[in-house]
């Protein structure tokens, strides 16, 4: 039966994949460990106490026992040794008895001055302070708030960039260097087509991804898609496709690996950093915010977000799936126009 140029190499592509152990692991194997690491590391537990350090002095003993009652980790130390903790983060705080009471910390660090707030007022309830009127704690602890809900819809972005780009760009590359593209220049098919079954090729190993990575998160940390999956698997697609348009891009022209390799590195590391993988892009200046949103992953990673842990809708995540979209018809139309078979 004869097949069409398309249909053959794609068929070449999944089975190339699915040869390299290695190509495997990073698809599948690497997000889930991933997940599992930084799923334990910043699991739901107690407050951890604030840990302070109190200078030797006329009344630090007092100071220690009166913090001890509270949600505080007070140690006696000399004024070197407080003074060495507190630099190398083995304490938050440093007090210095007296009157009036010093406190040494750290503004620019948010575990410093959270522990100004709560030993002070832990040593000024002791002394007999009373509050003018009473609060009632309600805490909440809910699905889609924990840092494994945020996580894991980063991690499904930064998997989709990463296969699009290194299966993608470094692979056509490496083709190029072993001259295996100028024998395809003579076979019965058009660049479109050969360009194409890299995207297809994805495409088909896009429906295996999301459901195993969406799945273990649900099955070990019980996160939920609160939104449409149908949203997710098309936002994913989209994705999917912006990616594999840029590692063609990429690669259309880089003569060896390591060019490649360099210039991959190049365009994922602004996105790796700033597309709010591993915490919000919002931490960032303002001045370059509307830089950060215009990055396909942060489209990408802020939709996914969207969609599972708030449950929005298709008109709520249009902009990013236009950005998406313009990505891919731009970066495949250039890859089209550029490519170049040696």
């Amino acid at each position: 039966m004869r097949h069409s140029p398309l249909t053959l190499l794609t068929l070449a592509r999944i089975r190339l994949f699915w040869r390299e152990p290695s190509a495997v692991f990073w698809s599948f194997g690497f997000p889930i460990l991933l997940s599992v690491a930084l799923g334990i590391a910043f699991r739901n537990r107690p407050p951890e106490p604030v840990r302070a350090a109190v200078q030797e002095g006329p009344g630090a003993a007092e100071l220690v026992k009166a913090l001890s009652q509270g949600e505080v980790q007070a140690r006696l130390m000399d004024q070197a040794d407080a003074d060495t903790a507190l630099r190398v983060g083995k304490v938050a705080i440093v007090v210095c008895p007296g009157s009036p009471r010093g406190y040494e910390f750290d503004p620019t660090r948010p575990e410093s001055r959270l522990a100004r707030v709560v030993v002070d007022d832990v040593l000024q309830r002791a002394e007999g302070r009373v509050d003018v009127s009473k609060a009632v704690d309600h805490p909440v602890t809910a699905v889609g708030s924990r840092y494994i809900d945020f996580l894991v819809p980063g991690l499904l972005g930064v998997n989709i960039m990463s296969a699009g780009m290194w299966g993608i760009g470094y692979v056509i590359v490496e083709t190029r260097t072993r001259k295996l593209l100028k024998r395809m220049v003579a076979t019965p098919m058009r660049r479109s087509h050969f360009l194409l079954s890299f995207i297809l090729m994805r495409l088909v190993f896009l429906v295996l991804e999301v459901p195993v990575l969406l799945g273990f998160a649900w099955l070990a940390f019980g996160v939920a898609v609160r939104g449409s999956f149908l949203l997710v698997g098309a936002l994913s697609l989209l994705g999917a496709l912006a990616f594999a348009g840029i590692g063609l891009l990429v690669a259309s022209r880089a003569q060896n690996t390591q060019t490649v390799g360099g210039l991959i590195n190049l365009v994922m590391m602004p996105m790796f950093i700033g597309s709010g993988v591993f915490f919000s892009a919002e931490n960032f200046p303002q001045a370059i915010q509307p830089f950060l949103k215009a990055l396909p992953l942060t489209a990408l990673n802020d939709s996914l977000r969207a969609v599972m842990n708030e449950g929005a809708g298709m008109m709520a995540v249009a902009p990013q799936a236009a950005i998406l979209t313009a990505m891919s018809l731009v970066s495949f139309g250039l890859a089209l126009r550029f490519f170049r078979w040696t």
